[in-house]
Order: structure tokens, then sequence, then C-alpha cells
């Protein structure tokens, strides 16, 4: 276990250039996507295979060099790090218990995962990171976990996001959270930067019981997952989060991940817009989504010609 502690103050981390980071890349050349593909039953498509998906980047076809289902499968290639947020702040209090067991539960289902980052959050913020081994350790922090304080949301996603640059393979963020934020430095815009700079899907749980009115904010939230590929639940009750973490686990479980190497060789840092779509027509994925990262920072040197 590798324990950090971390407040407002110390998030001067991010002050450097994010086209400098290493980012959205598994390996030297290797793009990675993690692809969720949802039928219109609302169910997650599992079985399909490379061919099925055409990978574009700036409206350019790319060819599959990498290609797997399910995130319990090649984990010696792509490791999976799972992370979970959680809000310990005073509006949590009602509802923390029951909250830590459901959270307790998806992670052992879980057992897979190279690691996982716990990052519990209210007036500051504090990270700790578990090998499997160490999962007992894992219970024994988060179910130890006081609630009060306020809410440092953004700055709690900013400081794990950034820890999360070094990992390689997939990684995977749960958030949970009323959606409040009155303590966060990080501003919205510089939070939004850095999510779409990470290869980090994120599924956020946004608890409204407390606070109806932070529907605005959980908004927000919702685009920072979606902008990641993952989703949003907005349950108005703690009754639910066995069916959603039941449920995550199912999308999961049939995720893609599909990696390329780019054609265009330029290194100046620029956003590149990434689509995937399904090949051809079948009539078994007719009214079927799919839910992707949408683009990626391109690698960047000081001396790359910025003309394209």
């Amino acid at each position: 276990m590798r324990p950090y502690l971390m407040c407002p103050l110390a998030l001067a981390m991010f002050a450097s250039p994010l086209q400098a980071q290493p980012v959205f890349r598994s390996g030297v050349d290797l793009v990675h996507l993690g692809v969720t593909v949802v039928g219109k039953d609302g169910q997650p498509v599992s079985g399909l295979r490379a061919e099925d998906f055409v990978i574009q980047e700036e409206g350019r076809e790319q060819g599959i060099a990498y290609f797997t289902r399910g995130l319990d499968n090649d984990l010696e290639t792509m490791p999976l790090h799972l992370g979970v947020l959680f809000d310990t702040s005073g509006s949590m209090d009602r509802d923390a218990g029951f909250a830590k067991t459901a959270a307790i539960k998806f992670l052992r289902d879980l057992n897979f995962a190279v690691d996982m980052t716990l990052v519990s959050f209210d007036t500051e913020v504090r990270v700790s990171r578990f090998g499997q081994s160490d999962f007992p350790r894992l219970v024994e922090r988060l179910r130890g976990q006081e609630t009060g304080g306020m809410t440092a949301l953004y700055d709690a996603l900013g400081v794990y996001l950034d820890g999360a640059f070094a990992q390689d393979g997939r990684k995977v963020l749960l958030l949970y959270t009323d959606g409040g934020d009155t303590r966060s430095r990080m501003r919205r815009g510089e939070l939004l930067d850095l999510v779409r700079a990470s290869d980090v899907t994120v599924y956020a749980i946004g608890f409204l019981k407390n606070d109806p009115g932070n529907a605005r904010l959980m908004r927000r939230v919702r685009t920072l997952a979606e902008t990641t590929g993952g989703d949003v639940f907005l349950p108005l009750t703690a009754e639910p989060l066995d069916e959603i973490y039941a449920q995550i686990r199912d999308e999961l479980a049939a995720r893609y991940s599909l990696g390329y190497v780019s054609i265009d060789p330029t290194t100046d840092g620029a956003w590149r817009r990434v689509t995937v779509t399904l090949a051809g027509a079948r009539p078994e994925l007719e009214g079927a989504r799919i839910r992707a990262r949408n683009g990626y920072f391109a690698p960047y040197f000081e001396d790359a010609p910025r003309d394209r």
C-alpha cells in the first residue's frame, strides 16, 4: 500500500502543459480505446469481433492492431487498474455505511485488477493504492472513513487522474458522490482538460437525495463521464446501489479493448478526434449504441512542426 495525503494546495502539479503528458497510450505507439456496445434493449452486446468495428481518427480510417473482449482477458499485455472516488463530506453522512458496503462488494468481484486506488474526499483529498493481496486493508480503510467537512470533488478527480497518467493498461474509475463541490481549487475547465488527456473510463453514481438542487452539477459530472466513454447513474435513494454496481460489472465484462497505431506521424500535441462505429449492417445490432472516448492528445515534442 502506498499512502498519499493531498490537499488543494498540492494541486500545483497540474500547471505542467497537458500536451507534454504521455497520454491515452499503452505501449510506445498504441492508441488504446475502451469500447462498450449497448443494444436497443439497454443491455451490453458481447461476442463481437475486431472486424465488426471501424475506427476513424480525424476522418481517416485506422487499422486495428489490438483487440480483446472483457476486462479480465489479456491481463499480461493490458492490466486493469481500478479506482474508486468516495465522497466522505458531511452531506453523505446518512447513507455512507450502505454505500461503503456496496462499494466493497463491487471491488471484491473485480479481483483480477492489478491494483485498486481509493480516493476519499471531503475538505481534503486522501489517496491510497492497494494490490490485490492488500484487499483486507482496503476494506479497513474504506470502512474507517468518517464523514464531515466540505466537498473537494474536482480536486479529488484531478489528483486521481494525475496519478493515473503513470499507469499503463486499462483504467476504470468509479465515482460516488452527491454531486456538490464546495471546496475545490481546480476549475471545471481545467478538470475537463485533464479528463480529455487521460485514458481513464469514468462511471459516476450521483446520489441526489440529500440535495436535489445538485442536479445541475451532476450534469457536469455526466459530461466528464461521457467524455471518457463511461456512464452516469442518478438514484434518488441508496437502495438501488447493488443493482447499479451489478449493471456496471456486466458492462465491464462485455467491454472491448481496441488499439491502433495512428497513421498520422505528427508530434504536435494537438487534439485528435476519434470515432468508433460498427461495420456493416447486422439486423441484431440495429439501434445499438457505442460508448467510447472521443479523442486523445497526440504526442508532443518541442521541435515538432505545427503545420499539418
